[in-house]
């Protein structure tokens, strides 16, 4: 009973943070637009044009895309933290995310030099191949490096050496359009439309229902292997089912807001301790709320807190982010060391 109460009260805690910093978001900025002018838009009343303007085309595309985006990438660190049973592994420790942006970043060049613009489809495309080659290469690792600790430096490595790729063809790129471009590639919810939400939601949401569909096995294969072989799962199957959607998830983050990171380490912890439990059913929606309001209050800091100069959304979720890592790694150790 006591359990339920704190998993009811855990739920109302992020959902409350999301519906806040989702306000916020929409009415704070350059120009601020009181929530009461928002109420009368939603409800069809006159407001100034201007403010309809900048709620409808700029605002809520973008406070939309950091709820779904922030979601997917939450739900893609714990899809990765249960595939190599390692609380810091995600898309961007292991260069997934970094091996989705060099393939973009190619395929937007080639595009724009042509003066064709990528439609979102081909975008995620391009992000998916990238993300499933640096997952390739890590599993390649895996066969041959036993501890997970080297394992993550060599996902680093490869995420250092695909953003050092993307940054030397950026800035040799030739068009007028280098400088988004630019942007995209460190990280940035902005520039997005309403197609694009289209196109992510339908995306992410296909994922996070496919996952769903995974809870059970994901809470065998949580107790290992050999348990989850004896409960009648194909671990084979499993496993690349598993890496698919991660995949599928980061590939859509880096095709519109390009490389985030710590998102997928930092918020999957942060819930599972409010939680206090690591069960699928109540981790996917929860880290998927999480990541969403994670998200929001980067965002928001990063358009405000300097503003009418935006930083770029990493810059934000390493600060957040960063120190959780640290006291994962701390924690672990100490653990080792009892």
């Amino acid at each position: 009973m006591m359990k339920t109460k704190r998993y009811y009260f855990a739920y109302l805690i992020l959902f409350i943070l999301l519906v806040v910093f989702l306000a916020i978001n929409i009415c704070v900025g350059t120009v601020s637009i009181p929530l009461s002018d928002v109420w009368k838009m939603v409800r069809g009343m006159e407001v100034p044009a201007m403010s309809k303007d900048i709620v409808f085309q700029i605002r809520f595309p973008r406070t939309l895309a950091a709820v779904i985006l922030g979601g997917a990438l939450a739900l893609s660190g714990y899809l990765l933290q249960t595939f190599f049973h390692n609380p810091i592994a995600s898309p961007f420790t292991l260069g997934v995310s970094n091996g989705a942006k060099v393939v973009v970043a190619l395929v937007m060049i080639l595009f724009l030099q042509k003066g064709y613009a990528g439609s979102s489809v081909v975008m995620i495309l391009a992000a998916f191949v990238g993300a499933l080659a640096s997952m390739g290469f890590v599993l390649l690792m895996a066969r041959v490096i036993d501890q997970m600790s080297m394992l993550i430096v060599g996902g680093v490595m490869i995420g250092y050496i695909c953003s050092a790729i993307t940054d030397f063809v950026v800035t040799f790129a030739d068009d007028s359009n280098i400088v988004n471009l630019h942007n995209w590639s460190k990280g940035s919810f902005s520039g997005i439309t309403w197609e694009n939400v289209r196109i992510m939601a339908i995306v992410v949401f296909v994922s996070v229902f496919f996952i769903f569909l995974l809870s059970k096995p994901i809470s065998a294969y949580q107790m290992g292997e050999a348990y989850a072989k004896n409960m009648g799962i194909n671990v084979k199957t499993f496993r690349i089912s598993l890496i698919l959607l991660s995949s599928v998830l980061a590939a859509c983050v880096t095709a519109f807001a390009g490389p985030v990171s710590f998102v997928g380490i930092a918020v999957p912890h942060l819930v599972k301790s409010l939680f206090k439990t690591s069960k699928p059913i109540l981790m996917i929606p929860g880290c998927f709320l999480g990541g969403a309001s994670f998200c929001l209050l980067c965002d928001l800091l990063a358009r405000t807190l300097f503003a009418p100069t935006e930083l770029s959304i990493s810059t934000v979720t390493a600060v957040f982010g960063a120190p959780v890592v640290i006291y994962i790694m701390i924690r672990r150790r100490k653990g080792e060391n009892l």
